[in-house]
C-alpha cells in the first residue's frame, strides 16, 4: 500500500503566484539571482535568502540563518503573499516543457513507509548534508520543495487525474524559461478517490530528493514523542507516474589525460571498447554505447561484451562501466564526488555546449552517455543497491513556493 496525506498548503494568492514560485536558488547564476531579488519583492527567493540587502550576515547553514528564513515565511504570510488552505486536501500539478506534460499529485508521503523501504531509494546520502537539512526543517518548520516520487502506471489514478484536470486550474501561468505551470485543488470526492487508489500501489521510488526525504525521516524520529503534530510523520512529495517521468543522462567532462598522450589514451581504451571515428558530435544510439570528444575529435565507444555484467544491477550501468574501465584505471579518478578533474553536465545541456568546453581547452575529454532507464533505476532500488554518482538527470524539476508543507501542524 502507499499512504498519501492531504495537507493544508501554504501557497501564493492567485494574482502573485507567477511572481512567488521559483526554481531552487542554487539553479540560478549569481548575477541572475541578484537581479531577481532586486526586481521582484514577491519571489520566494527572498525567503531562502533572508539577508539580501542587509549589512549583517550570519553563517551559512547556521541556526541563526535558518531562524531568519522562518521569520521571512512569517513576513510573507503577514503581508498576504502566502495564505493557508482551510481544509486538508491534495493537489494536482502539471508542468509542460517543450510539449511534454508532466502531471502528478502533491501530497504527504509516509515516513513509516520510507523507513520500511516501501519508498525505495537508489542513492546514498551524506551524513553531514542530511543533518544540515534536518536542522533546517526543525527550525524553519516548513518544506517548500517536494521530493519527486514515481509510482507504477495505474489506470484508476490516471482516470482520477484526467477527470480532475478537465476543469480550469486554480493556477495557470508560464515562466520565462517557457515552462507552463498548472495547479488544481482537489474536491473532497476526488481526494478520497485518489487516497483509495494509492492504497493499492505497493511501493514508490525516489526519483529526486534523497536528502530531503532522509532528513524528514530523521526529524520525525526526533519529534516522535509529540503526537500533536501529525504532519511530522509525512513529507512533501510529488507523486508522478513513472511513464510520465523523463530521465536524461548525466555526461562527464574531464580535465586530464593523466599524463597520457592522445594516442596512448586511445590505445588503452581499445582493451575495453570498439572505437570508431565520427566526423562530428552525436549522442549514443543505444545502451552500452558512448560517444567521446577527445581534444576536439569525436569517437564512438562500443562496450565489449567482456566488460558488461548484465547480471549485476549496478555493474551493467554505463556510468559505472565508464568509471570502472576508464575514469579510475586510466585517468586516475577514484572519487567522482570529490575529484576536481571531473565535472558533470546534464543531458538537458546541448552537446555543442559540451563540445565547446573541450575545444576551448579547459577540458580534455567529454563522455556522452546513453540515458539510464526507469527499469534500471528500479532494479537497483529493489536490490537495495546504490546508483553511481550523477547517473540520472530527472525531470520535471519542481518549483519552490507553490505548495508549502507546514511540518508543525
Amino acid at each position: 500500500m502507499t499512504k498519501i496525506k492531504p495537507f493544508k498548503a501554504l501557497r501564493p494568492v492567485r494574482d502573485l503566484v507567477h511572481l512567488v514560485a521559483t526554481r531552487p536558488y542554487y539553479s540560478y547564476k549569481k548575477n541572475v539571482l541578484k537581479a531577481k531579488l532586486e526586481d521582484n519583492p514577491f519571489t520566494f527567493l527572498h525567503i531562502i535568502n533572508p539577508e539580501f540587502g542587509s549589512s549583517i550576515k550570519t553563517k551559512p547553514n547556521s541556526p541563526e540563518r535558518f531562524q531568519l528564513v522562518k521569520d521571512q515565511y512569517a513576513a510573507f504570510i503577514k503581508e498576504g503573499i502566502l495564505f493557508e488552505d482551510q481544509e486538508e486536501t491534495i493537489y494536482i500539478y502539471r508542468q509542460t516543457k517543450n510539449g511534454h506534460a508532466f502531471t502528478g499529485i502533491v501530497a504527504g508521503a509516509s515516513v513509516e513507509e520510507y523507513d520500511n523501504d516501501l519508498i525505495k531509494k537508489h542513492e546514498a546520502t551524506l551524513t553531514s548534508r542530511e543533518a544540515m537539512f534536518t536542522n533546517y526543517l526543525d527550525i524553519v518548520g516548513y518544506n517548500a520543495e517536494p521530493v519527486l516520487l514515481s509510482y507504477p502506471h495505474d489506470e484508476k489514478v490516471d482516470a482520477i487525474i484526467q477527470k480532475a484536470t478537465s476543469v480550469r486550474p486554480e493556477y495557470e501561468f508560464t515562466t520565462t524559461d517557457r515552462i507552463k505551470h498548472e495547479l488544481w485543488v482537489l474536491t473532497q470526492d476526488e481526494k478520497d478517490a485518489i487516497i483509495l487508489a494509492f492504497d493499492k500501489i505497493e511501493a514508490t521510488y525516489i526519483a529526486d530528493g534523497h536528502h530531503r526525504s532522509a532528513s524528514s525521516a530523521a526529524l520525525a524520529k526526533i519529534r516522535s514523542t509529540n503526537p500533536l503534530t501529525p504532519n511530522k510523520d509525512f513529507f512533501l512529495s510529488y507523486f508522478i507516474d513513472e511513464q510520465r517521468l523523463k530521465i536524461l543522462e548525466f555526461n562527464r567532462i574531464v580535465k586530464t589525460l593523466n599524463s597520457l598522450s592522445k594516442e596512448a589514451f586511445l590505445e588503452k581504451l581499445k582493451n575495453s571498447f570498439e572505437i570508431s571515428n565520427i566526423p562530428s558530435s552525436q549522442k549514443p544510439a543505444h545502451e552500452h554505447q558512448m560517444t567521446m570528444c577527445l581534444e576536439g575529435d569525436w569517437y564512438i565507444l562500443d562496450c565489449k561484451k567482456s566488460i558488461v555484467d548484465e547480471n549485476h544491477p549496478v555493474k551493467c550501468l554505463d556510468p559505472e562501466i565508464l568509471t570502472q574501465f576508464v575514469l579510475t584505471p586510466i585517468l586516475g579518478i577514484h572519487d567522482l564526488k570529490t575529484d576536481e578533474n571531473i565535472e558533470f553536465v546534464s543531458g538537458a545541456e546541448s552537446i555543442s555546449s559540451i563540445e565547446e568546453k573541450v575545444t576551448k581547452g579547459k577540458f580534455k575529454i567529454a563522455f556522452i552517455l546513453f540515458p539510464v532507464s526507469m527499469e534500471q533505476v528500479k532494479r537497483v532500488a529493489d536490490n537495495q543497491m546504490i546508483m553511481p554518482p550523477k547517473s540520472t538527470w530527472v525531470e520535471p524539476k519542481m518549483r519552490s513556493g507553490l505548495t508549502i508543507y507546514n511540518i508543525n501542524e
